[in-house]
């Protein structure tokens, strides 16, 4: 590849679209695929106990039911990139917009709860897809010096789908007169919670018509012209689109389409850049977030406070949520990944550990201490304001440009196929953890919170404003 001490000889790191409202809306529409991730994610929360008591079912087996989502997750994370370089970014999209939608018609009209498990593990599969097909398209569209930004709104699509998904499971439980297994023509409340997804589920499938191909797949099928073109749409006319293209095409000529032995290594099973976009994934899970999202309502009950003030604190973590994602995404170009994901672990360390100490307090008549139960929300707040600020996002980021173009999409397989794993690996754990020791819990959580430090600094490289064939 030609090059300069400024960058590629094309001009690709100045790169500037002619048009950047049609860049944001290529990024947003493939974003929706986040959307969906976030609010197929949490919207089953809200229909739990109906689940439960329509078909009588205890905790551990009602747990399975619910969880096993995620088992769909990891392998529809594994295997999209292979499929995403066989068919393309497009497809993959669509294929996923349809699992969507089949998901959400099923899960609202199951014939008993085994079927509704297959149904959920469908609709894992499909967001196991979007969660490595979006970051993926985002940063290949994306000119560098906007990469973090756009590919910024991979994390702010999922956010607002789980605030979108709490919206909506709690007007429809107000309709239902706060009976989740109340009438609504015809079906209980929980159905409509698990149906209304096929509105989004719909209209991603029919935005994926309405955005191009990734160029990078396009020249690694030999439609150069139609990558010139999209090239020329998302970078601008004043890059040398020609040497672009031939940065491109040379840079996949020397290589091969990626295959999972490309991500061996000779001495540790993968290539250290392959374990670090698995540790930025496991990192971001270990921390406890999804605790703040699947049992936020049931924590808070725990130490005491009410349904109703539950479901508004967790609702209002939802909005911190947001409002830490746009400060990263405003700030990701500007400071950088590496420092956005250091604040951010020494942010969340500290709140983990304050939440740590205010748990360890004992409850006085079934609540915790005044005192105790104030720092506790302020500090469960922070925490999921410095994660969304940071790790939320530049996790994302990173995972969508830090490889290698001939890894890129296998890569990137892996380590979100790992996060879904580790995923898992929280949401099934944390009950029994709490029973044992909730401030315990967080003493663990704050230990991984601190070890991100030393990795980050250790192993994880600046991306910010490189091409994606300066990786690797």
């Amino acid at each position: 590849m030609t090059s300069t001490a400024n960058g590629p000889a094309s001009g690709a790191r100045a790169a500037h679209p002619d048009h950047l409202g049609h860049v944001i809306f290529i990024t947003a529409a493939a974003a929706m695929g986040g959307f969906l991730f976030g609010y197929d994610s949490s919207v089953i929360n809200g229909a739990v106990e109906a689940v439960r008591d329509r078909y009588d079912v205890g905790s551990g087996t009602l747990a399975q039911v619910i969880a096993i989502a995620l088992i769909g997750c990891a392998i529809g994370a594994a295997t999209a990139g292979r499929i995403a370089d066989r068919i393309g970014r497009i497809r993959c999209m669509q294929i996923a917009s349809v699992l969507f939608t089949a998901s959400a018609i099923g899960s609202a009209l199951p014939f008993t709860l085994w079927d509704l498990a297959m149904w959920r593990i469908i609709g894992g599969f499909a967001i196991g897809m979007a969660s490595v097909i979006g970051p993926a398209y985002i940063a290949e569209v994306s000119p560098p010096a906007y990469r973090g930004r756009l590919g910024s709104f991979q994390q702010a699509a999922i956010v607002i789908g789980i605030a979108v998904s709490q919206l909506v499971n709690y007007t429809i439980l107000q309709v239902a007169d706060g009976d989740q297994r109340g009438d609504i023509l015809g079906l209980e409340a929980w159905q409509w919670m698990l149906g209304v997804e096929v509105i989004p589920a719909i209209l991603y499938g029919l935005l994926s018509f309405a955005i191009p191909e990734s160029p990078r797949f396009l020249i690694s099928v030999g439609k150069k012209a139609e990558a010139r073109k999209i090239l020329e749409d998302v970078e601008g006319k004043s890059i040398d689109l020609d040497a672009r293209v031939a940065e491109i095409e040379t840079a996949m000529h020397s290589e091969h389409k990626p295959v999972f032995k490309d991500l061996l290594g000779n001495r540790f099973f993968f290539l250290p850049i392959v374990w670090v976009g698995i540790g930025l994934s496991m990192f971001q899970q270990f921390v406890g977030i999804n605790v703040a999202f699947y049992y936020s309502a049931t924590l808070w009950q725990s130490v005491g406070i009410d349904p109703t003030d539950s479901f508004f604190y967790s609702f209002t973590t939802s909005i911190i949520n947001i409002i830490g994602t746009v400060i990263a995404m405003v700030l990701v170009d500007r400071v950088g990944r590496r420092p956005l994901a250091l604040v951010g672990s020494i942010g969340m360390a500290i709140a983990l550990a304050v939440e740590a100490w205010a748990f360890s307090a004992d409850l006085v008549d079934g609540k915790l201490p005044t005192t105790e139960g104030a720092v506790a929300l302020i500090a469960a707040h922070t925490f999921v304001l410095f994660f969304a600020m940071s790790w939320g996002v530049v996790v994302w980021v990173f995972l969508g440009e830090m490889f290698p173009n001939r890894l890129r999409a296998a890569a990137l397989g892996v380590a979100v196929f790992a996060q879904w794993i580790a995923n898992w690996a929280i949401t099934a754990s944390f009950p029994s953890l709490a029973d044992w020791n909730l401030s315990g819990t967080y003493i663990i959580y704050t230990c991984f919170a601190v070890l991100s430090i030393p990795f980050v600094l250790k192993f994880v490289k600046e991306t910010k404003g490189k091409a994606l064939e300066e990786m690797g």
